[in-house]
């Protein structure tokens, strides 16, 4: 039976440039429409039995709008009717089952006993000071939402932002944040400002205080209506509908954000930052703050990337390892590339590869590494400072982090635990000392390890099973080079043959691509549910574990293929007359003549461009554009039907239609994801830095446009910093240093030229590398059905090359690992320790060099206190001298009371009286 009645919190209109305000106040035009609540009367069912005619499912809904997807608070204010018992539903919505207050069976209220809940909820409301408004025709329909209005009067703003502690500037005390030469701000700020209105506001700063009633006079109160922004009105008002956080209703904000952030042809703009934050709340702005920074640093990162490949392209043609792989005298003759079917071939064969290696493979890239590295620790250096800028002057240094209530999912299975170890207790009498203990024993109560135990459990092995899903996934796609190596080198066909290794690794790369995006989304649905069944007690412990799960799955998910690539990719593959062998029919493949660091940037490329191109775009307008058609469809009955109504629809109509705000975790996510190709293994691709930037350029305007036209306004969060992000960017940068330190260590040929150029050259250069870095091996030294059969070039008999460093085959210890091997590999640990090292330490000097918090900020912190402390001597010294005053006039009164001719005595006045006129001087002071 479907349930005719659910009562849903809807967070106030998301702005857009179409709506009017009118629809943001109550009908009479002046009171303010601080919050709406959404009641949902259900259509009836064709119901056959007479007794259910009258009697359906009713439950209370209460909708955070996504912001913390599975739960709400834990008390629902409509529990009054009876006995509440939760159990969860949907993400973003919690079903509160309406039955009677005896016994655990839960009962089917009618429709009027719903109306009766709702009005009485209501009712709590208003006693509460809130002042509320529905339309004439709510109690004339029958189904779909129905709106009720809310709106917080004055004394109620300022009994709840005295008890919320809120910051509030003071009358006429005000100073400039920082200060520039009004020429340079002409000339090169003021072009790439937003046009947004008080942008003067963002340099200046009202000294602020907490909302005291006492102390009303000394706050700069030009309107009542104005004083609090909306954001604060909306916070109050969630805050008396016993939730913790705020929300905003601000329509001109919505239209400004619209025209001069949301829109893509104000990518070259700097973000209106304060303007988000007071629209969306801190936690919304400190992350596009985040993304703004980022994508600001990113710059210069991309201007050094090219000038590394730039670098590059200048010197390939003077490169004289790559000359010497074109060089066809040489006539370098490799070993075959498979067993059987494939011939020998000559070195010169593979040029073009040797020569685009180059291009990344280069002394510059170890500089490239080494400036990430510090542009990481830079990079959050910067934030730090950044963050802590916007939280002075936000007014969020020094808050308090309130008291979270426990989540509806973690009530339900301690209140079921409860009644568990009731019905196991046996019936007897009880005092009421006993009813007192017992009581007591609940309250304390709560979930204990024993009680996580198996979600531990799942949780362990979910995981565990995540990783060899996506270790098989790799080898699956390893498997497929293999074999489709093995295959294309059997084609007869000579173009097929030439092109084996670009058509395996490009077709190779898109298969992991297309794994990658599969995997992703089925990975983000398992931590949500791995992290609902360790039964968090607090949202934050929630979106903390989910985001700590969620990030290793798509860290191990994204890297995977890449790290293969690095670091494993030809190691193991054996040498020729002993090569190892997959299934026993297929060997193991091997890394380019060029060397694997020219795959590496290949498959590093592919994977970044394909995931911000069609995630990170395409997915995020194509699957809300998708899920508004879908919601249209089925609405579009119920639409044709209210047509005949004929009644413009309201904002909150409007806003009711779009998509649930989901959390910001998954726009987190790209970006450490993207954070992870720019800095783990940047030194295979230079240009990841450049492509970053252009995507980021485009994100901002994505997913400001999400933001304000695409998704109903979240429940706004007041926030210090990013929270865990900030720790996971601190250990991929840590981390990136020791991954770079052995991809040029292991992967590239810089380590093994040096060696060569400094140990083994007869000249001090670096010819002859190519001839030093292959050995030879005896063809009669084949297995057997392995040799080549019928080759083109010739009668081979003696020997081919490969490339390795052991010893020939007509040495004592053949084929065994030669000096020259064990020089190149003491020489690769110690680049990796000295690389490290000298990295971390440069990292530790420049986080040393600048400080955490600016000087500006700190100056202006303690100019803030002296100017507090002044204002509150200067209001105490003329609070004395009213007293004085007063005093003084009292006495006189005594003084000058003496008797009328008529005998009539003129009495003192009372206190109280002296006291009035105590008041009205206070209430005149602040007119002069």
């Amino acid at each position: 039976m479907v349930a005719p009645g659910l009562l849903q919190y809807v967070v106030g209109p998301t702005a857009s440039p179409q709506s009017s305000a009118e629809g943001l106040c109550f009908s009479d035009g002046r009171r303010k429409v601080d919050y709406v609540l959404v009641f949902h009367q259900r259509r009836h069912g064709s119901i056959r039995s007479p007794a259910s005619t009258s009697v359906s499912h009713d439950r209370l809904s209460i909708v955070s709008n996504g912001n913390f997807p599975p739960s709400v608070g834990p008390d629902v204010e409509a529990e009054r009717g009876g006995g509440v018992q939760g159990e969860a539903a949907n993400a973003g919505e919690v079903f509160m089952e309406l039955g009677c207050s005896g016994g655990n069976e839960t009962t089917e209220p009618a429709d009027h006993e719903m109306r009766l809940i709702r009005q009485e909820f209501e009712a709590n409301l208003l006693e509460a000071g809130l002042e509320i408004e529905r339309n004439n025709e709510v109690s004339l329909k029958t189904h779909g939402p129905c709106f009720t209005r809310l709106h917080a009067p004055w004394p109620v703003l300022c009994r709840e932002a005295e008890f919320l502690k809120i910051k509030v500037p003071t009358k006429t005390v005000r100073y400039h944040l920082f200060w520039f030469s009004v020429h340079v701000q002409r000339l090169f700020v003021s072009p790439f400002q937003p046009k947004v209105p008080h942008q003067d506001h963002e340099r200046t700063k009202f000294l602020s205080h907490c909302f005291s009633r006492d102390k009303i006079h000394l706050y700069n109160i030009t309107s009542k209506d104005t004083f609090f922004d909306n954001a604060t009105r909306g916070r109050i008002v969630y805050e008396i509908l016993r939730r913790t956080v705020c929300v905003r209703t601000c329509q001109t904000i919505g239209e400004v954000l619209h025209e001069e952030w949301a829109r893509y042809s104000a990518f070259y703009k700097y973000q209106p930052i304060d303007l988000v934050r007071k629209y969306f709340g801190e936690k919304i702005g400190l992350y596009f703050a985040w993304l703004g920074v980022y994508t600001q640093l990113l710059v210069p990162a991309s201007i050094v990337g090219i000038i590394v490949f730039g670098y590059g392209v200048a010197t390939v043609d003077t490169n004289i390892p790559s000359q010497e792989m074109c060089d066809e005298s040489l006539n370098f003759t490799m070993c075959p590339l498979c067993d059987g079917a494939c011939d020998f071939w000559r070195l010169s064969t593979a040029c073009g590869t040797a020569r685009a290696s180059h291009l990344f493979d280069n002394p510059a890239t170890v500089f490239f590494a080494i400036f990430m590295s510090l542009w990481a620790v830079l990079f959050l250096e910067h934030w730090k400072r950044r963050q802590i800028s916007l939280s002075f002057s936000w007014d969020l240094t020094g808050i308090e982090e309130d008291e979270e209530h426990p989540r509806p999912k973690y009530e339900t299975i301690l209140l079921q635990k409860r009644q568990r170890k009731q019905k196991n207790k046996k019936k007897k009498k009880k005092n009421e000392v006993g009813k007192l203990r017992n009581l007591c024993l609940a309250v304390i109560e709560k979930l204990t390890w024993k009680d996580r135990l198996p979600g531990y459990f799942i949780n362990v092995s979910s995981i565990l099973f995540m990783f060899g899903l996506t270790f098989s996934a790799v080898f699956g796609v390893i498997v497929y080079r293999i074999t489709v190596s093995a295959l294309m080198a059997m084609s007869p066909d000579p173009e097929t043959k030439s092109n084996v290794r670009v058509t395996v690794t490009a077709t190779a790369v898109i298969i992991n691509l297309v794994v990658i995006l599969i995997l992703d989304e089925i990975y983000g649905a398992v931590a949500l549910w791995l992290t609902e069944l360790e039964i968090p007690k607090t949202e934050t412990n929630f979106e903390e574990r989910l985001i700590l799960k969620a990030f290793l799955l798509k860290f191990m998910n994204a890297y995977a293929p890449i790290f293969y690539v690095a670091f494993f990719k030809g190691r193991f593959a054996g040498r020729p007359g002993n090569y190892v062998y997959v299934f026993n029919d297929f060997r193991m493949e091997e890394c380019a003549p060029g060397g694997c660091l020219i795959e590496l940037c290949i498959q590093l490329s592919i994977i970044m461009l394909g995931k911000q191109l069609i995630q990170n775009n395409i997915f995020e307008i194509g699957i809300p554009k998708l899920k508004k058609l879908v919601r249209a469809i089925k609405d579009k009955g119920s639409a044709e039907e209210e047509r005949e109504e004929e009644r413009p629809p309201q904002q909150w109509n409007l806003d009711y239609a779009l998509a649930p705000f989901e959390g910001l975790t998954p726009e987190y996510m790209e970006m450490i994801i993207q954070f992870g190709f720019v800095s783990l293994f940047v030194a295979s691709f230079p240009l990841a830095p450049l492509f970053a930037l252009l995507n980021n350029v485009i994100e901002i305007r994505l997913d400001a446009k999400k933001f304000v036209t695409e998704l109903r306004r979240p429940v706004a969060i007041r926030a210090k910093d990013i929270g865990i992000w900030y720790n996971i960017l601190s250990g991929m940068g840590k981390f990136s240093v020791i991954i770079n330190a052995f991809v040029i260590s292991f992967t590239s040929d810089f380590i093994p030229r040096l060696v060569y150029q400094y140990m083994f050259s007869q000249t001090g250069t670096m010819h002859g590398f190519i001839d030093h870095t292959l050995s030879y091996f005896n063809v009669s030294n084949f297995k057997p059905g392995t040799a080549p059969q019928n080759s083109e070039l010739g009668d081979i008999t003696f020997c081919s090359r490969y490339k390795d460093y052991r010893e020939p085959p007509w040495a004592p210890d053949a084929y065994t690992f030669s000096k020259q091997y064990w020089c190149v590999l003491a020489a690769r640990l110690a680049f990796v320790i000295l690389f490290q090292n000298l990295v971390m330490f440069l990292s530790l000097v420049v986080a040393w060099v600048i400080p955490d918090v600016p000087k500006t900020i700190v100056e202006q912190l303690k100019r803030e206190k002296k100017l507090l402390v002044d204002v509150f001597l200067r209001e105490e010294k003329e609070k004395f001298q009213l007293i004085q005053n007063c005093a003084l006039l009292y006495s006189w009164r005594a003084v000058s009371c003496i008797k009328e001719p008529s005998g009539v005595t003129q009495p003192l006045p009372a206190m109280s009286e002296v006291f009035r006129y105590q008041e009205t001087l206070l209430l005149l002071l602040p007119l002069y």
